[in-house]
């Protein structure tokens, strides 16, 4: 492990190269993340081509290096490649969100056993900063092949790792390490500026952490091409034409100046939703309330969890649009509705209430329907909400109703406590024909080796 006894001195480090004392940055990156969580289950993948596909198993969301070197391209339409994947028999697999989920939590909880826990910012799924500012210079390397290590070892999920003085450099180096797997071992520490100025070359600017298309083709308008020639741009130019103050800050980072600091993780959400795309085009008025009945559930069980109550519910729904001439998709209009609750509650039932009644302002007679979604803001601490004189006790006493469901629900899995208002048949679920068992959250799903 990395302690402070193996890692950490305590006498200063010299021969800084940026000619003071600072810190550096890591950004762990899960290798192909979904399908490094099917492949820890299925060892007789580890050299084989696999993809995972997005909801409703609509296109290719993640391949391994195999896949890539077949030719498979991110976000192609599944139907599309179905006969060239099954032609190279790529393993295919539907999005697994509770499998990837937990083992999304099992890389975090690692990286806070290696680092100090006020140390490590989860920045998304498969991605974490870690802020290495009392590793010494020298054993930057080493300590960064160890986090490389210890995580696979113990989760079995590949992982990158680059190190820099900054946040955005420390991007650019975990990028350039997964492209060349084999040389750089996946981890890349750019300490020098000798070496900065290297990996700042071999990175296009349009794959910068923070500059989306847009920007990309605009700073090519003006003969910027790679991240090197963006970091020589004086800091008032940056300010005019990259967003003002930042783009100020994404040209700090290039040049070797920390600004984006590690930030806390957002215990309390301000606003919570719950969106999904149906299985299947939807018509009825009838599945419409049932998809949102049940997405309105989820919402509560959410606010729950943080103990808040919401003020506001707001739905939508996106109805499907035929693609022009020339179109491989279209995005429908969304048509969206809200009403402001008499009193706040995180009771599923009031909630549920409300969202349903704002269905009959969205839903058109006749349409077909690809997606709804539920959102829920507003929110205060449930304890500040006060009991009411005017009502039975019975009714002061659902929120423990509420945490029995939730206890049943969290044990038997699988909404074994429901609303009548969500349905039963639910025909209009997310399709998810390929999807592996839930290894680590059913125990009627647990691995099984012959």
């Amino acid at each position: 492990m990395l302690t402070k006894n193996s890692y950490i001195k305590t006498q200063p480090v010299t021969g800084y190269p940026f000619g003071r004392r600072r810190g550096f940055y890591a950004i762990v990156d899960c290798n192909s993340f979904y399908c490094s969580c099917e492949r820890v289950f299925r060892p007789d993948l580890k050299e084989q081509p696999v993809i995972v596909l997005s909801n409703n198993d609509g296109c290719v969301i993640s391949m391994s290096d195999e896949a890539k070197k077949l030719g498979i391209t991110m976000t192609v339409p599944y139907f599309q490649a179905k006969p060239f994947i099954e032609k190279h028999k790529v393993e295919t697999f539907s999005s697994n969100y509770n499998l990837y989920g937990d083992m999304s939590w099992r890389v975090m909880e690692t990286l806070k056993t290696i680092v100090e826990e006020d140390n490590v910012e989860v920045y998304s799924v498969d991605e974490a900063f870690l802020d290495l500012k009392d590793i010494p210079h020298e054993q930057l390397y080493e300590a960064a092949l160890q986090i490389r290590y210890t995580v696979e070892q113990w989760t079995g999920v590949a992982v990158s790792v680059g190190v820099a003085p900054t946040k955005v450099l420390s991007k650019v180096a975990n990028r350039l390490c997964k492209k060349d797997k084999g040389v750089s071992n996946c981890v890349m520490v750019i300490d020098t500026p000798e070496k900065i100025n290297d990996a700042l070359c071999r990175t296009k600017v349009g794959d910068i952490w923070g500059v989306g298309h847009q920007y990309a083709e605009k700073l090519k308008r003006f003969g910027i091409d790679d991240a090197y020639q963006l970091r020589c741009m004086n800091e008032e130019w940056a300010r005019k034409n990259l967003g003002g103050v930042t783009g100020l800050r994404l040209i700090k980072e290039l040049k070797g100046e920390p600004v984006m600091q590690m930030e806390d993780e957002l215990d309390e959400k301000k606003m919570i939703a719950t969106t999904r795309m149906f299985g299947a085009p939807v018509k009825t008025i009838k599945d419409i309330k049932e998809a949102i009945a049940t997405y309105t559930s989820r919402c509560a069980e959410k606010l729950r969890r943080q103990q808040s109550a919401a003020s506001v519910v707001s739905i939508f729904v996106v109805p499907k649009v035929a693609p022009k001439d020339g179109e491989r998709f279209r995005h429908g209009p969304t048509i969206s509705a809200y009403t402001v609750l008499p009193h706040a509650t995180s009771l599923t039932h009031e909630l549920i209430k409300a969202a349903v009644k704002l269905v009959d302002e969205v839903y058109k007679d006749g349409s077909l329907y690809k997606k709804a979604g539920v959102t829920v803001s507003g929110l205060v601490p449930d304890e500040s909400i006060q009991g009411n004189l005017f009502v039975p006790e019975s009714r002061n006493n659902h929120r423990m109703l509420m945490g029995m469901i939730d206890n049943i629900n969290f044990s038997m899995r699988d909404d074994a406590l429901k609303f009548a208002a969500s349905g039963t048949e639910r025909n209009w679920k997310m399709r998810q024909e390929l999807r592996s068992p839930r290894y680590t959250s059913r125990w009627d799903e647990l691995c099984e080796t012959v």
